[in-house]
């Protein structure tokens, strides 16, 4: 995804079973505090792997912009996904998409400052 289609992060996570420091530039649709972000993987069957580091370890880095952010991550539940959807959607309308050639309930994270 292009930064210049929608805003952008780089999500740094604990992988769940190396324990090692992953990076993965993703698309994000910020908060006034914080940031949503969609484990889409692009409409695949499996959920992105980030998604499971971050079940695994809620607590990550957020690189947007010039700074760097110690945050804590929550998956939605289906009700909070519900609400912020049409938001998330509107950032970027393939999301839609993904959820039908995906066959799975993707997963959708708030990002929050530490």
């Amino acid at each position: 995804m292009s930064r210049l289609l929608v805003p952008s992060i780089v999500l740094t996570t604990v992988g769940a079973k190396s324990g090692l420091e992953r990076e993965t530039p993703l698309a994000c649709v910020p908060q006034p505090v914080g940031w949503w972000v969609v484990g889409s993987n692009f409409g695949q069957e499996k959920h992105p792997a980030w998604t499971g580091n971050l079940i695994a370890n809620p607590q990550a880095k957020v690189s947007y912009g010039a700074t760097t952010y110690q945050v804590v991550a929550s998956l939605l539940t289906d009700e909070q996904k519900a609400a912020v959807w049409p938001t998330l959607v509107e950032a970027w309308p393939a999301y839609d998409d993904y959820v039908e050639s995906s066959g799975r309930n993707i997963r959708v994270f708030d990002l929050q400052p530490l």
